[in-house]
């Protein structure tokens, strides 16, 4: 791999950008990231990078205004020391779900996001499984939205036998994303169909599908607090699954979600280290990380090389 590329990893991502580092045979370039004792961030790049292209790994993720603020400023601080192009590297893009107006007077915060990472700075940006696609469009800038598809499709085949499994999407908006997995495994579709009563609670009301006898897979790109995905789970065994799984891209997990998930009848929730996870989710039975280093590593490569990265998709 070209010695031009320079990998800097914020607090947030540190042992994901560590592994990054590692897929492509390079060091970590060493920058140092700390607070004043009022909590003011201070970066300093403790390393060249004039004329480098350089790659900044940092999720957006809690606590989600430090490690942005974090961002923006290791953003400036490469564009101030002359790095020929800055890609800001955010596996889990926080404000992601503030993608629209839900009423009169409210913001957009997800487009606000884009337009502070692209004044930063930033030339480019590559992140993984937006909430919604049209994010791509807030930015003025390129922006690669990866898919965590590739790597659950390696997992399940790893463990489900052909045939056994049926891929389910938690909701009618998760459709498209339950429909493309569901199509790589060979798998046919069930949908859960939910009523929201308000913010944080679900109750199901209705499975689209039979999943008699069927290993279900619960798929999404987010799990939060739990609750949907919990009782996603319950209603899909009691309309006779076998078992219930789900793989979700970015594990949120706020409040008290890992000991929901963990006391749930839910067979294992396997979500990918796009979030640095906490001690309860690597001590808790029924959670399991599995990392999108080699993905995140390759397209990062092929952008360094000016190779297609929509191809590692088709």
């Amino acid at each position: 791999m070209t010695s031009s590329i320079k990998i800097i990893a914020g607090n947030a991502s540190r042992p994901l950008a560590e592994a990054i580092a590692s897929y492509l045979e390079l060091p970590l370039a060493n920058c140092m990231v700390r607070r004043f004792a009022d909590m003011e961030i201070f970066v300093e790049l403790q390393e060249n990078v004039r004329g480098e292209d350089v790659f900044i790994v940092q999720s957006t993720s809690f606590p989600a205004n430090d490690h942005l603020m974090e961002l923006l400023i290791m953003i400036d601080a490469a564009r101030r020391s002359s790095a020929r192009r800055i890609t800001a590297v955010i596996p889990y893009f926080g404000y992601a779900r503030q993608d629209r107006r839900t009423s009169g007077r409210t913001p957009i915060s997800a487009k606000l996001v884009a337009n502070l990472i692209t004044e930063a700075g930033a030339d480019r940006v590559l992140t993984l499984d937006l909430h919604a696609g049209q994010i791509q469009g807030f930015f003025d800038i390129p922006t690669d939205n990866l898919f965590a598809a590739p790597v659950m499709v390696r997992d399940i085949k790893e463990r489900l036998a052909p045939g056994e499994r049926m891929v389910v999407s938690p909701d009618v908006g998760g459709v498209v994303r339950a429909r493309a997995l569901a199509k790589r495994i060979d798998a046919s579709l069930a949908i859960v169909d939910k009523r929201r009563e308000r913010a944080g609670e679900s109750e199901v009301m209705n499975i689209i599908g039979d999943v008699e006898g069927q290993s279900c897979i619960l798929v999404d790109d987010i799990v939060d607090s739990g609750g949907t995905l919990v009782n996603a789970a319950e209603a899909l065994l009691n309309a006779g699954a076998k078992e219930v799984s789900a793989y979700i891209t970015h594990g949120v997990l706020s409040g008290g979600a890992v000991s929901r998930i963990a006391a749930s009848r839910m067979k294992e929730l396997v979500i990918t280290d796009s979030i640095l996870p906490t001690q309860a989710v690597k001590l808790a039975r029924n959670i399991r990380v599995i990392s999108i280093a080699p993905l995140l590593g390759e397209a990062i490569g092929r952008t360094a090389t000016e190779s297609s990265v929509s191809s590692l998709f088709t």
